[in-house]
């Protein structure tokens, strides 16, 4: 996929950021998504993943540098106002209402324009035709990758043109995972941007077109997922032996 002509969908720029003050879990992250991408974020616990992905969300505060969607600084704007500019994020716990149906889930995802239900209800149904079939259980009695569907149709309603994704295979089996990055590819090939943060980096760089290694808040490698993939430093430090036996 060539993007070198395009311009940026989603932007970080020189990003530090952190929970306490005084501490930061970034420090000067830089990250690029461009239109129509499956990006990967990588790297050992701690490092800061999921952290770059709430700081771009507006759910970590920004102490300085910027983060920028199609040309326009969002750097620490509320979370609500990202939803309406495009942004949709699947955290990685309590990413559903297990109190409600599958339906009224996705209604909660269209709660900024209730017009477009039926319309989406249709788009996330093609792309997960089980959530049509649980449309009326309760989220909380379904297994975990069912949940996972409910929370990524969600974030699918308002019509996205990124969606943020943090850890969407962790806890679930290695078959409920493949299901996972196939609908993650699925999902990509309507047209939405991802970036995804992943702990299974292997199964990760297998998908995406690009990725980025992050290391103590900053990044350490950038590339194709197949040039990380194959990169002896990256397998070493991240990967172990598993995706040198199957990373080819």
């Amino acid at each position: 996929m060539s993007t070198s002509s395009t311009e940026p969908l989603l932007e970080a720029r020189d990003l530090v950021a952190g929970y306490l003050p005084g501490v930061n879990i970034l420090n000067g992250c830089n990250l690029v998504v461009h239109p129509g991408e499956l990006v990967g974020i990588i790297g050992p616990n701690g490092a800061g993943k999921s952290t770059l992905l709430k700081a771009l969300f507006g759910l970590v505060h920004v102490r300085s540098g910027s983060v920028v969607l199609q040309g326009e600084d969002i750097t620490n704007e509320r979370a609500d106002t990202l939803v309406r500019r495009g942004v949709g994020f699947v955290p990685q716990n309590n990413n559903v209402f297990p109190s409600l149906t599958v339906k009224e889930n996705l209604e909660m995802g269209c709660f900024l324009k209730p017009s477009l239900f039926e319309s989406r209800f249709e788009y996330v149904s093609e792309l997960f035709p089980r959530l049509r079939e649980r449309a009326g259980q309760r989220a909380g009695a379904l297994s975990g990758g069912e949940r996972q569907m409910v929370a990524m149709g969600r974030a699918l309603m308002l019509e996205p043109s990124v969606l943020l994704l943090d850890e969407p295979s962790a806890g679930l089996s290695p078959s409920l995972q493949d299901e996972v990055f196939l609908q993650c590819k699925r999902i990509n090939a309507t047209g939405v941007a991802i970036l995804m943060v992943e702990q299974n980096a292997r199964r990760c760089l297998q998908v995406v077109h690009r990725a980025y290694v992050l290391d103590q808040g900053r990044n350490a490698y950038t590339g194709s997922g197949r040039e990380l993939l194959r990169d002896p430093v990256v397998i070493e430090l991240y990967l172990g032996t598993l995706a040198k036996a199957t990373g080819g």
